[in-house]
């Protein structure tokens, strides 16, 4: 959905505007008409927001112009805005954006993550930079080796924070914003809002707008949700019988672990259905030639998991398949929301093995909507080899909030110096 406010009436500059045409954009989004005008103001800002929901856009064009109405340099090995991002996908795509939208600016522009060799990255931070995108492991590691200054950072982004949490980075992230100025405009986006979340953002946000554009609306409205009731032994024949509908022309089957990726994986290519895997043990190389080939449309099926879905931006997937219910329902509106992206509609069909009943029901109560049940089908035949499924046994606290994000030792904050750092000064000041 997008409004009838255009662009240049958020007050965009005229090179951002060539920009957006050039790239067809018409409108700005919800989480848009919202963000861009409060940001040029300067403020610091919360959003609730799930990727696909133009995020990205909301924050990079007003970074983009406040860049451009100073001129001047971080100094080597600077940088004057800092996103941070948890995937490696996502920092690219990030990266991406910003040189769309800065095609008129000529800007520096840096992404650095880890799983490549730091060397090229080292060597684009050198003469400093305007803007870096990166991911809190590759950038502390970069800091601590000093080939990176973060003392000239004007505007943070942490993006998709509570994925970053949930990955834990929640300590790497307070380093990397402790070594920030205290004057600073700062910027939280998360499509979920946990305690740990709302707590970090007291923690680095100053006054902050807050916005919300809520996943209900997309999850609900535009994606179409079935669930099969079956046992895991028998869900990948259900699989190669769903994917044999020409109808489903790009789609992303999730699992919960990367070995069950790729046992899916192979299965489908040794029952003559091309896919490609993509996890976090795949190097950079193979994880970005899948999403190209998926992206392209020479690959029909890829394989992910919950790492994998937020940083997948691929326009028209048309289903996506939970082969496994993900332990956070939160993770199933990520998920599903791979598709009916930018307004289309979409389809989602879950498999749900009868020790998967507890999870169905937490995603129902987050989504405030039964997911339809589809019908049986008969004469899928049972994998003998693979009698428990993909899942695999469930850890003992698996799936059980702790209080804590990522299992953080409780009173880890509290020892850092002055209980919070500069950020607790900053908000004294």
């Amino acid at each position: 959905m997008t409004s009838e406010v255009t662009f240049a009436a958020l007050g965009l500059a005229e090179p951002l505007l060539r920009a957006l045409d050039a790239a067809n954009y018409e409108n700005p989004t919800p989480i848009q008409h919202k963000a861009i005008p409060a940001l040029l103001e300067g403020r610091d800002m919360m959003g609730l927001a799930q990727t696909g929901t133009g995020k990205t856009a909301a924050f990079a064009l007003p970074i983009l112009q406040r860049l451009s109405a100073k001129r001047h340099g971080a100094g080597a090995k600077g940088t004057r805005a800092l996103i941070l991002a948890p995937t490696r996908e996502l920092a690219i795509q990030i990266d991406e954006s910003f040189r769309t939208y800065g095609a008129h600016l000529n800007f520096r522009i840096a992404v650095v993550f880890g799983g490549v060799s730091q060397v090229p990255q080292v060597k684009a931070l050198s003469d400093g930079v305007d803007i870096l995108v990166a991911t809190p492991g590759r950038l502390l590691d970069l800091q601590q080796q000093r080939k990176v200054r973060l003392d000239k950072v004007e505007v943070l982004v942490l993006d998709e924070a509570d994925r970053m949490l949930d990955m834990g980075f929640s300590r790497d992230v307070l380093k990397i914003v402790d070594e920030t100025p205290l004057e600073r405009q700062s910027l939280l986006f998360s499509a979920t809002m946990p305690k740990a979340i709302k707590k970090l953002g007291e923690e680095i946000l100053l006054n902050p707008v807050h916005i919300e554009v809520t996943p209900e609306v997309v999850t609900v409205d535009k994606i179409e949700q079935h669930v099969y009731h079956v046992p895991a032994s028998v869900k990948r024949s259900l699989l190669i019988h769903l994917l044999s509908d020409p109808a489903m022309s790009r789609v992303i089957v999730f699992t919960r672990t990367k070995h069950g990726a790729n046992r899916v994986s192979d299965h489908l290519d040794r029952a003559g259905i091309p896919s490609a895997a993509i996890h976090g043990n795949k190097s950079q190389n193979a994880r970005q030639k899948a999403l190209e080939d998926f992206r392209s449309g020479s690959t029909r099926i890829l394989v992910a998991t919950d790492i994998a879905a937020r940083g997948i931006d691929v326009d028209d997937i048309s289903h996506v398949i939970n082969f496994e219910m993900p332990v956070e329902a939160e993770s199933y509106v990520h998920r599903i929301g791979r598709t009916a992206r930018a307004g289309r509609s979409g389809v989602a069909y879950s498999f749900c093995d009868p020790n998967e009943r507890d999870e169905l029901k937490a995603i129902e109560r987050l989504t405030k909507k039964p997911l339809t049940v589809a019908t049986p089908i008969q004469g899928l035949e049972a994998d003998q080899r693979h009698g428990h499924g993909e899942r695999g046994p469930r850890h003992p606290h698996q799936g059980k909030p702790s209080g804590k994000p990522n299992g953080q030792p409780r009173g880890e904050r509290s020892r850092r110096p002055g209980g919070g750092g500069r950020n607790n000064q900053r908000r004294a000041a």
